[in-house]
């Protein structure tokens, strides 16, 4: 029987309230194929980049362009000329440089950094539960939760053959 103190989700009782979110998400990445499962790193990479203190932002956004191949600084610059936030410049200096001035993209340019990144990792054999690994432990009890429920669609979506 649950408990009156069982989690919560939006004021939902949480389905998954018998194990830990992160765990949840776990399992489903385990569970889906190739494409839903990069669908879902790139969920939690995006939960993990709103997560961020503020102050923390452009360490971590230092941190995800010194590890970016040429192709995806190009990209990088070219979200920023799209924005017409900066010059079209794929150099890294200057990407991390005009990271301040973004404003309340930060976090968007964040994600796109740490997407990159992580693609450029699956490219390069990382696998998802490493990943996962390094971003899950770093989000708050709650946005793992609400993630979870994400994932559950992803993996219904999966085994529908929709999308993926």
């Amino acid at each position: 029987m649950l408990s009156a103190a069982a989690p919560t989700v939006n004021g939902v009782m949480d389905p998954l309230c018998f194990i830990e979110p992160a765990d949840a998400i776990r399992v489903i990445a385990d569970s889906i194929g190739q494409a839903a499962r990069r669908e879902l790193v790139r969920e939690v990479v995006g939960a993990w980049v709103d997560a961020i203190p503020e102050h923390e932002l452009p360490v971590h956004y230092a941190k995800a362009v010194a590890a970016l191949g040429e192709e995806d600084l190009h990209a990088l610059a070219g979200w920023h000329v799209a924005h017409n936030i900066a010059q079209p410049l794929a150099n890294r200096e200057f990407l991390v440089g005009v990271f301040p001035s973004l404003g309340p993209d930060r976090r968007e340019a964040l994600r796109i950094a740490a997407g990159f990144h992580g693609d450029q990792a699956f490219d390069a054999g990382v696998t998802e539960e490493r990943a996962l690994a390094v971003v899950l432990p770093h989000l708050p009890r709650e946005r793992a939760a609400a993630l979870a429920h994400r994932c559950i669609e992803l993996y219904i979506e999966d085994r529908l053959g929709s999308r993926n």
